[in-house]
């Protein structure tokens, strides 16, 4: 640690000495049947959690109350079990064996409500074994890299019994407490815990790009814990002006904050702040926040209240899940009966960020496990399985197949849009499930094979000449009902000369057949622009593949508003780069001899164009050079 960054009191043992004392002199206070709280994260006490579990045997029917913790954890030893009962708010991996094998347990709650356990006295704690940075002259430690619920547990227990460590860097904001506050003072000088944030794989990349698309400059962002949240920091590198307020974060806030990107400038409490309750990482992390102003780390009951969230600007809400049913149910803490991980802060910021203005709540998750031998789609959720994130909550889902934006939908949009994102050897197999559940209707059962995600390739956007962004996708079985919706608002002159005839309606199956296809024989394009319900769909373009000619017959509709903008001749070259990669030799079109406006979009391109005159149409062929 150099010079410049020492702020506290180098005399503070000899100005405090009555309160010293060595780890295993300190824990001869704690008794049997106490209640014990055990510091967070790469913060947990290890000198003291070592000494007390030295007195293991001294000590029967102490309960060991934490979060999640990293490091050893002796206490959760199958030889220590007849004396500590640990109970654990989150569990992580260091305890997960003694819980799911019944001899440890598990408190589902919500992180926000967990310091009321504390105030309220319904959890009274005995004694608290935390980690603070020496006092300042002021006689004021800091919580450092953990104060989430630490500080509240070490405000209301009987005994607090500070570890005091000049590695533990002094964070700044609500996370000071006073040296008088604790019983006893434990001087150690010992590295920190370090996490080290595992390179993300191809599919974890994948969903990072998926989830920091929804992410627009001037967002705040709430990174939960895992390898995906993590992974999406990677791809935020062209936003600006984004914001933090989140649980905890890791080393890859580093670069974020030196490139510009995380300025916090559009943040609606905490401006140029960076908000969080915890951290984990390495030493350059810790020495990257020690006395550094632009962080301020709070107590759980600020960082993870929902009223707090919404009113960020453009709160984004990234978290992870371990299964998601086609209803759009969460787990997220168990593996069927097998309790896993915990609630944690999924919902306190998923809720918050759904009511945020301009915020959005994701769920992110790979689509199988197991190496790839089972779903996290599923029909169902694991028999035992808890709901976490419900039905009625959940917003966006991702995996490394796309996107899923559930809120507001019924439960056959939802169980359709699941279905697009799980993985292709599953969907089938999903789909007959759907129909047996009774989410989907029968006559759905003959488009399995073509129920397909549009892939990333297939979008792009385009400026027109007033300024208007249109955003151009692959079609998706989930718009089914905008593209009814788009049919009804054509004039009877639009739809004629796409359909050539006077139609009044679209018969349900042909919209169907629309909007379910499959991207090698037969390919829709939507032009899209957002609105508030989501999006709107103003055109399209389609081809269908003639597998014999290997040429492709291709068609437009545009809304009547848009047409003559361009929105034929960009979608007709989007359709062709597509079709020359997907080794199309080029395109076919019938086109009324009335309707000049398409004659000119296929006379204009780039392509070789021939055409011959038949009755009342023409007979277009456009080869690919």
């Amino acid at each position: 640690m150099s010079e410049k960054k020492i702020v506290w009191d180098r005399d503070w043992q000899e100005k405090y000495k009555d309160m010293v004392a060595a780890p295993q002199d300190a824990v001869t206070r704690i008794r049997p049947g106490d209640r014990v709280f055990v510091g967070t994260g790469c913060a947990q006490p290890q000198e003291l959690v070592r000494a007390l579990c030295a007195r293991g045997r001294e000590l029967p029917d102490v309960e060991i109350v934490h979060l999640l913790t990293f490091g050893d954890a002796p206490y959760a030893s199958k030889e220590l079990s007849q004396y500590f009962r640990v109970n654990s708010f989150f569990i992580s991996e260091n305890v997960r064996d003694i819980i799911q094998e019944g001899l440890g347990d598990y408190t589902p709650i919500f992180l926000s409500d967990i310091p009321r356990l504390f105030t309220s006295g319904q959890l009274p704690l005995d004694a608290a074994l935390i980690q603070v940075s020496p006092p300042d002259e002021r006689g004021m430690c800091s919580l450092g890299i953990s104060v989430d619920i630490v500080k509240s547990a070490a405000e209301n227990a009987s005994l607090v019994i500070a570890q005091v460590n000049p590695q533990m860097p002094r964070t700044l904001g609500d996370s000071f407490m006073s040296v008088l506050d604790f019983d006893v003072l434990v001087p150690v000088n010992v590295p920190l815990i370090e996490i080290i944030p595992p390179e993300p794989d191809e599919e974890r990349r994948r969903i990072g790009q998926y989830v920091a698309a929804l992410v627009e400059s001037g967002s705040t962002v709430e990174f939960g814990i895992g390898s995906i949240p993590q992974a999406v920091m990677q791809f935020l590198k062209g936003k600006r002006d984004l914001g933090i307020h989140t649980e905890m974060f890791t080393d890859g806030m580093i670069d974020l904050i030196e490139g510009g990107v995380v300025t916090g400038e559009k943040k609606t409490r905490d401006v140029r702040k960076v908000v969080a309750s915890f951290c984990m990482g390495t030493r350059k992390l810790y020495d990257y926040i020690d006395n550094n102003p632009v962080f301020d780390f709070h107590p759980t009951e600020y960082v993870n209240d929902s009223f707090v969230i919404s009113q960020q600007h453009k709160q984004v809400a990234i978290n992870v899940a371990l299964e998601v049913d086609l209803t759009g149910q969460v787990c997220a803490d168990s593996l069927g009966t097998q309790f896993y991980s915990g609630i944690g802060g999924q919902v306190d910021f998923n809720r918050g960020a759904a009511r945020s203005p301009g915020g959005k709540a994701i769920i992110a998750l790979t689509s199988t496990a197991k190496d790839g031998n089972i779903s996290k789609i599923v029909a169902r959720l694991s028999p035992g399985a808890g709901v976490v994130t419900t039905r009625g909550d959940v917003h966006y889902v991702v995996t490394e197949y796309g996107v899923a934006y559930l809120h507001g939908k019924s439960v056959q949009e939802r169980a359709i849009a699941l279905i697009c994102i799980a993985h292709p050897k599953f969907r089938a197999e999903l789909l007959k499930n759907a129909i047996e559940l009774k989410y989907l209707r029968p006559e759905l059962a003959d488009i399995e094979g073509r129920l397909l995600i549009d892939p990333p390739r297939y979008r792009t956007t385009h400026v027109l000449d007033d300024g208007t962004q249109v955003n151009f996708r692959s079609i998706r079985p989930t718009d089914e009902p905008l593209v009814r919706d788009m049919f009804y608002e054509l004039s009877q002159a639009t739809i004629y000369y796409r359909f050539m005839s006077h139609i009044k309606h679209v018969p349900r199956r042909q919209i169907q057949d629309f909007v379910f296809i499959n991207h090698r024989t037969d390919l829709a394009i939507a032009a899209t622009v957002p609105e508030a319900h989501g999006e709107d769909i103003i055109a399209i373009g389609r081809y269908y593949l003639d597998e014999k000619t290997n040429l492709a017959e291709v068609a437009f509709v545009v809304r009547d508003e848009w047409q003559n903008r361009g929105l034929g001749s960009f979608l007709l070259k989007h359709l062709s780069m597509i079709a020359k990669r997907n080794g199309i030799r080029g395109f076919t079109a019938e086109v009324l001899r009335t309707n000049r406006a398409m004659q000119s979009v296929f006379n204009r391109s780039e392509m070789k164009v021939t055409s011959q005159p038949h009755d009342d149409v023409y007979s277009y062929r456009l080869e690919f050079a």
